[in-house]
C-alpha cells in the first residue's frame, strides 16, 4: 500500500507527540558517556519559519540523532534570538508591544521547529528577551565594567533631525531617514564600548586552534582582527609645535611620500586650516563627510574627494615640504587617522593625486621597466622591486628595505617599528526600547555607578511610548529614569541605552548548559561537561561579528574562572543558500516556499530528505519540485517494502547460502559502511542517502521464495539496516517502521547505529582494467588475488587488446593485484 498523506500526517503528529511525551531528547549530564554538543544558530523570531531555517535547523538535526544512535550524550537545545529593533517596527506599524509581537512569532516559530520533528530538548528552551536570560547579560556587563573592559566615550551615530532618534546603517538609505525621508546627519553621541581590543592578540593567534572550521571563515576573522607590522613616522607641522603620526605598512616607500592626507575627524584639522584662506572649505568638507556612510566613503567604487588644508608637513627623511590634505576615504577607525600618501606605489593615493594634480615620484622600481616616470603611469606600482631616489636605501630590495628604513627612524627618533590592529572597540549602546537596559546609574556626585547585583535585572518598563522618534523611549518613562544613587542616597538617573543585541549571542551558548538556574548564570560543573560546542552550524553571513564575539565572551568568562575552554566552538559548518529560479528565496522576490504547504502535502520527511539529498550541505541549494516527487517515491518504496515484505519475528543469526544471499549481505554491509564514512567524514548527507538508496534497490531484487526462513531472515536484517541508517534523515517514518518490525525498542532514536563486517565486502572475484601503453584496453572479472601466471593467457587473448599488442614485443607485463594490468610494448 501506498504512504499516503493521511498516513503521514498520523505517523509525524503521533510520532511528535510521543516524543514530547517521553521526552525522548532530554539530556542531562552523565559522566559515564562522552558527550556530544551541537548547536545551530538561534533563530531571530520573525514569525514562521523558512525554507533557510528548515535547511540549517535539519542539518543539526541529522547530526545529533547520528551522535545519539553511536552512543553519545547528546545536547541539541533550541531558544531565540528575540531582542532587537525589527520587532519594535513591527510593534509601531501593528499598534502593539515588542513583547506581544515577539512572542506571538516564537510561538508561530515553535510550532514550526516541532513539525519538522527536531530532536531538541524543549526544557532548555530560552528568548533573550525573558528578564531570566537578560538579567545575565546585565551580570556580564558589570563584570567587564568593574575589569575596564565596559566604558563610555563619544562616537558619531546616524541622526535624523525630524524624527529625533539615532538609525541603523540599514536603515539611511540615500543618505535619507527610511521612515521620514528627510537628510540624516552624523552626530555625536556618549555610547558603551567593550574593550573587545584587550583581547586582539588571543582572538588573532588561537584562530590556529580551529582546525576544523572552514579556511574562509578563519581568513575572513583575520582580515577583521587585522594584525599590520609597519612603521609610526612622524611628520611635523610645519611653522607649529603639532606633529601628525602615520602608521604604515610600507616603510620602504617614505622617500615617495608626496603629501599627508587626514580623516575629516582628525582632531588636527580645524586647527590646521584656521585662519587661512581654505578654513571655509575644510569646514564645508568635514560636514559633507560627517553625512557621509562610512561604508559610502570607503567604497572601491567611490571617486577620492578631499581638499587642502592650508597647511604643510615635513618628511622626516628627506625635509621635503608635502601639503596636508583632508581625505574622505582615510578613516580615524584604521591606523591613526592620517596616511603618508605615496602615489606611485598606492593605487588609492594615486587616483588621489591624479585628480587633484599632487605630485609624485617613483621610489621602487619595476625591473622590467627601469625608465618609468610618474608622467606615464597609467596605475600605481605595487609589485616588488629596488628602491630609488631612497638616499642611503637605494638598490635595496624593497621587502628588505622594510626592516632596514624602520629601523634607521627609530634610531634618528623620526619613527619606531609599530604594530596596529584593525580590530577596534565594540559599540554595544543603541537608542532603543528592545534591549537589554544597561544597568548604570548616573550621580551627580559619584558618577556613573553600576546598579548593584541585588537588584538585578533592571527591567524594561512596561508603559514605554514606542513610536520611532524623539529618542530613546525609556527616557520618556519616569519612573525607570528618576533612581536614587545605590552608593550616596542623592537623586540620580538611569542609563536609557540598551544593549546591542550582538550581546545576547555572544554567551547563549553556555546558558544553554543550566537554561534554567536562577541563582547563577550557569552550574560550572554543567558548563564544564557540555563545553565546548562540538558541532556549530550557520550561515556565513555570521562569520565575522558573531562568531568573533562569542569568542571574546569565552575568553573573557575563562578568565573570571566560570568555564575552563578557551574558544566556544570545536568544529564550524557554514551551509549554503536555497535558491529557487537561481536566486534566494525573499518575500521580495516572490520566490518563497512555505514549509508548511510542503509538509501538509508531503511530510517533513520527504522534505528532510529532500534538503539532505539535493546538495552537500555547504552549497548553495536550488529548490525543484521534482526532487521532492522522487524523495517521496523512494520513502514510498522503503514503506510498502517494510509493509509487504517485512516478517516480524522470523529466525536472526542466518549465515548466505547462495550467490545471490552473499550479494545481498555484501550491499547490506557495504551500505552501512558507505553511510557511516559519510557521516564521520564531514557529514556529506547525499552521498549518505545514495548509499542508503542502493542499498534498498539491493531489496528490492532479492526474492524470497515462500517458506525460506533463512531468505527472510536476511531480508530482514536488509530492511532493518535500511530503517536504522534512515533513522536521522526520516525520523517520524523510521519510528513508525521499527515499530511495524515489532522491535521492542520504545523509541528507534536511541537504537545503536548498524555495524559492518569488512569480512563480508571481500568477494571471490574482483574487476581489474587492462592498460596498453597507459591506455585503457579491456576490463575484466577475475579470481581475487591472481597473478601473472593466471592473468596473462586470458587478457592477451582477449581481442580489444589484442589489437594493440599484435605483432609487437611485449617489454612489459606489470600486475597490480586486484586492480589493474599495465602492458608496455
Amino acid at each position: 500500500m501506498p504512504y499516503t498523506t493521511n498516513d503521514i500526517r498520523r505517523v509525524e503528529e503521533k510520532w511528535q507527540a510521543f516524543w514530547a511525551e517521553k521526552k525522548v531528547f532530554r539530556a542531562s549530564v552523565d559522566s559515564k558517556k562522552e558527550k556530544y554538543y551541537v548547536l545551530e544558530m538561534f533563530p531571530y523570531p520573525s514569525g514562521k519559519i523558512h525554507m533557510g531555517h528548515v535547511r540549517n535547523y535539519t542539518i543539526a538535526d541529522v547530526i545529533a540523532r547520528y551522535k545519539m544512535m553511536r552512543g553519545f550524550n547528546v545536547l541539541h537545545p533550541m531558544g531565540y534570538d528575540a531582542f532587537g529593533q525589527p520587532a519594535e517596527n513591527a510593534a509601531i506599524k501593528r499598534n502593539t508591544s515588542p513583547s506581544e509581537w515577539t512572542y506571538k512569532c516564537i510561538d508561530d516559530m515553535r510550532s514550526g521547529l516541532k513539525k519538522m520533528g527536531f530532536s531538541y530538548d524543549w526544557d532548555r528552551e530560552l528568548a533573550t528577551c525573558d528578564e531570566t536570560y537578560y538579567r545575565w547579560n546585565q551580570w556580564i556587563f558589570q563584570k567587564m565594567m568593574q575589569k575596564g573592559l565596559a566604558y563610555k566615550k563619544a562616537s558619531p551615530v546616524n541622526w535624523c533631525p525630524s524624527c529625533a532618534t539615532t538609525l541603523a546603517n540599514e536603515e539611511v538609505i540615500n543618505n535619507a531617514c527610511w521612515r521620514c525621508k528627510n537628510d540624516v546627519v552624523q552626530k555625536d553621541l556618549d555610547q558603551w564600548y567593550l574593550k573587545i581590543t584587550h583581547y586582539a592578540e588571543p582572538l588573532l593567534a588561537d584562530l590556529k586552534k580551529l582546525n576544523n572550521w572552514p579556511s574562509r571563515v578563519i581568513a575572513m576573522q583575520e582580515n577583521w582582527i587585522g594584525k599590520s607590522f609597519g612603521a609610526d613616522i612622524y611628520f611635523k607641522v610645519k611653522g607649529a609645535e603639532d606633529s601628525i603620526t602615520v602608521f604604515t605598512t610600507r616603510p620602504d616607500t617614505i622617500f615617495g611620500a608626496t603629501y599627508v592626507t587626514l580623516a575629516p575627524e582628525h582632531p588636527l584639522v580645524r586647527k590646521l586650516s584656521k585662519g587661512t584662506a581654505q578654513e571655509a572649505a575644510v569646514a564645508a568638507f568635514v560636514e559633507k563627510a560627517a553625512n557621509t556612510p562610512k561604508s559610502e566613503r570607503m567604497s572601491g567604487d567611490q571617486k577620492k574627494d578631499g581638499v587642502f588644508t592650508g597647511a604643510f608637513a615635513i618628511n622626516p627623511v628627506n625635509g621635503h615640504e608635502v601639503p596636508i590634505w583632508i581625505g574622505d576615504y582615510v578613516l580615524m577607525e584604521y591606523g591613526t587617522g592620517a596616511i603618508m600618501a605615496v602615489p606611485t606605489h598606492d593605487q588609492r593615493d594615486f587616483e588621489f593625486a591624479r585628480a587633484h594634480q599632487l605630485p609624485m615620484i617613483v621610489v621602487i622600481q619595476d625591473a622590467a621597466h627601469p625608465d618609468v616616470t610618474p608622467e606615464h603611469m597609467t596605475k600605481a606600482y605595487e609589485e616588488a622591486g629596488v628602491l630609488v631616489h631612497s638616499a642611503q636605501f637605494n638598490g635595496l630590495p624593497n621587502e628588505e628595505a622594510k626592516k632596514k628604513i624602520a629601523a634607521w627612524m627609530e634610531e634618528k627618533k623620526i619613527g619606531k617599528v609599530s604594530v596596529h590592529w584593525r580590530l577596534r572597540d565594540w559599540l554595544i549602546s543603541r537608542q532603543r526600547y528592545w534591549g537589554t537596559p544597561i544597568p548604570v546609574i548616573y550621580c551627580a556626585s559619584c558618577g556613573a555607578v553600576p546598579v548593584p547585583e541585588k537588584d538585578l535585572p533592571v527591567r524594561l518598563p512596561k508603559n514605554a511610548p514606542i513610536t520611532g522618534e524623539g529618542g530613546s523611549p525609556l527616557a520618556k518613562v519616569k519612573e525607570f529614569v528618576d533612581v536614587q544613587c545605590p552608593t550616596c542616597g542623592k537623586p540620580a538617573r538611569r542609563e536609557t541605552d540598551t544593549m546591542a543585541t550582538f550581546f545576547d549571542s555572544s554567551w547563549y551558548f553556555l546558558r544553554y548548559c543550566d537554561a534554567h538556574n536562577g541563582a547563577k548564570i550557569f552550574d560550572q560543573k554543567e558548563a564544564a561537561y557540555w563545553m565546548p560546542v562540538d558541532q556549530y552550524i550557520g550561515g556565513i553571513e555570521h562569520a565575522i561579528l558573531h562568531l568573533l564575539y562569542s569568542r571574546f565572551f569565552t575568553k573573557f568568562l575563562k578568565d573570571e574562572g566560570l568555564i575552563a575552554v578557551e574558544e566556544p566552538f570545536d568544529r564550524l559548518l557554514t551551509q549554503g543558500m536555497v535558491l529557487k529560479d537561481g536566486e534566494v528565496m525573499s518575500k521580495s522576490k516572490g520566490n518563497v516556499v512555505d514549509p508548511d504547504e510542503v509538509i501538509s502535502k508531503f511530510g517533513a520527511d520527504t522534505l528532510r530528505l529532500f534538503i539532505l539529498f539535493a546538495a552537500p550541505p555547504e552549497d548553495q541549494l536550488e529548490w525543484n519540485p521534482a526532487g521532492l516527487e522522487g524523495n517521496w517515491r523512494f520513502l514510498n518504496r522503503v514503506w510498502n517494502a517494510v509493509e509487504v515484505r517485512y516478517t516480524a519475528g522470523a529466525a536472526t543469526g542466518a549465515v548466505p547460502a547462495d550467490a545471490e544471499d552473499k550479494k545481498l549481505e555484501l550491499e547490506r554491509n557495504a551500505s552501512v559502511k558507505k553511510v557511516t564514512e559519510s557521516m564521520e567524514g564531514g557529514f556529506k548527507f547525499n552521498t549518505a542517502i545514495s548509499g542508503i538508496m542502493v542499498l534498498m534497490n539491493a531489496v528490492d531484487k532479492y526474492q524470497v521464495p515462500a517458506g525460506n526462513a533463512l531468505k527472510q531472515a536476511l531480508l530482514n536484517k536488509a530492511l532493518e539496516a535500511v530503517v536504522l541508517l534512515l533513522t536521522p534523515f526520516v525520523p517520524h517514518a523510521a519510528e513508525e517502521l521499527w515499530q511495524m518490525m515489532g522491535k521492542p525498542e520504545s523509541s528507534v532514536a536511541h537504537v545503536a547505529w548498524p555495524t559492518f563486517d569488512e569480512r563480508a565486502l571481500v568477494t571471490d572475484s574482483v574487476k581489474i582494467v587492462a592498460q596498453v601503453n597507459g591506455k585503457v584496453r579491456g576490463e575484466f572479472e577475475v579470481p581475487r588475488d591472481a597473478d601473472e601466471s593466471f592473468l596473462r593467457p586470458i587478457i592477451l587473448a582477449d581481442e580489444g587488446v589484442q589489437r594493440h599488442v599484435a605483432g609487437q614485443e611485449i617489454r612489459k607485463f606489470i600486475v597490480i593485484k586486484n586492480k589493474l594490468v599495465s602492458i608496455v610494448v
